[in-house]
């Protein structure tokens, strides 16, 4: 718990860039994080998870304190569904191998997102079909300026699409201690997005199970997004954009045959990539920074990019999409 001064944040992040940070400490409890808190008075505080969704164009010239608080605990069980409390240190990943270990449905289609508990409510994680809502029942979150604790429940979290409170409304006001998740005692299986259910047939899986579809989604991000211990990535680097039908005729007007989807709220979600692809970024490489063969949504580090190199390639590949579909599109990662 003791802070250090000028620390390299470089493992500590996924995309490996350089950055330092003027004070540096973990905690792994509540009471450790306040002591930290009252201890170093800056202005300036970072709560660091996984590092998993954020960019650092620069130095930190504050407080970074990374959350490590463990624990997974199934802490009430009704008719149909079973309660857990996982701390925000805790690995996302490692707790959907938890979960799916014991025949708990409802995280499954979530397997290998990077990043830790803390995130997934702030993130509203999502894929394939799924989203960290679905299966959110409670979370509870210290107030960095009043020292209190609160719950935060559903409704109080407004979750979008990758949205929270936490992201805009709530920003660097709270620091997440632990999340409660409600999943299902008798899974309901969900294979109809994306490429789960021809996955699943290559695998020759006789009965289905929430075991088979999670090694299947894990088939499919290992074969098309690379592992940040090797390539340095924060995932999907832009939102899918999500438009108005309005957007849709006039692409169509102007004879772009645009791949999309409806949502349920009546708006169309158009793949991302698809729009960076046929503005020939895929693929694309300057020094060290990219944008990845597999996936145009992935930015990459091949090794020495800086922030702003990543960032700046980001910008261009914004501009372009947008001269090219008239479509803006929105960073999914935290630029610091």
């Amino acid at each position: 718990m003791q802070v250090q001064q000028n620390y390299p944040l470089k493992k500590y992040n996924t995309f490996g860039i350089n950055a330092i940070a003027k004070y540096f400490s973990t905690f792994s409890s509540f009471d450790e994080l306040k002591n930290l808190i009252e201890e170093k008075n800056v202005s300036s505080k970072m709560i660091l998870g996984g590092g998993s969704n954020i960019l650092f164009t620069k130095n930190y010239e504050g407080l970074v304190l990374k959350n490590e608080i463990p624990g997974i605990d199934i802490i009430k069980e009704e008719n149909d569904f079973v309660f857990i409390k996982a701390g925000a240190g805790v690995s996302w990943h490692s707790f959907v191998i938890f979960c799916v270990a014991n025949n708990f449905g409802g995280v499954e289609n979530l397997s290998l997102i990077p990043g830790n508990i803390g995130a997934s409510p702030m993130q509203n994680i999502g894929a394939y079909g799924v989203e960290v809502k679905d299966v959110f029942y409670e979370l509870e979150a210290l107030h960095l300026q009043e020292k209190t604790i609160r719950k935060f429940y559903v409704e109080d979290c407004e979750f979008g699409y990758r949205e929270s409170v936490f992201k805009k409304k709530y920003k660097g006001l709270f620091v997440i201690l632990n999340v409660t998740y409600r999943l299902k005692k008798n899974p309901v299986f969900n294979i109809s997005y994306g490429a789960i259910e021809k996955e699943l047939v290559k695998m020759k899986i006789g009965k289905l199970s929430i075991k088979a579809i999670s090694d299947a989604v894990i088939n499919i991000r290992t074969s098309k997004l690379p592992n940040p211990s090797i390539i340095g990535n924060a995932g999907s680097f832009f939102k899918n954009p999500v438009v108005e039908q309005e957007e849709i005729v006039k692409l169509e007007l102007q004879e772009i045959e645009i791949p999309f989807y409806k949502t349920e709220d009546g708006y169309y979600k158009i793949p991302g990539g698809w729009l960076i692809e046929q503005c020939g970024w895929k693929g694309y490489r300057k020094g060290d920074a990219g944008c990845y063969d597999k996936q145009a949504l992935v930015l990459v580090n091949y090794g020495n990019a800086t922030g702003a190199d990543i960032y700046n390639l980001s910008e261009e590949i914004k501009i372009s999409v947008k001269e090219k579909f008239d479509i803006e599109l929105e960073r999914e990662v935290n630029i610091l």
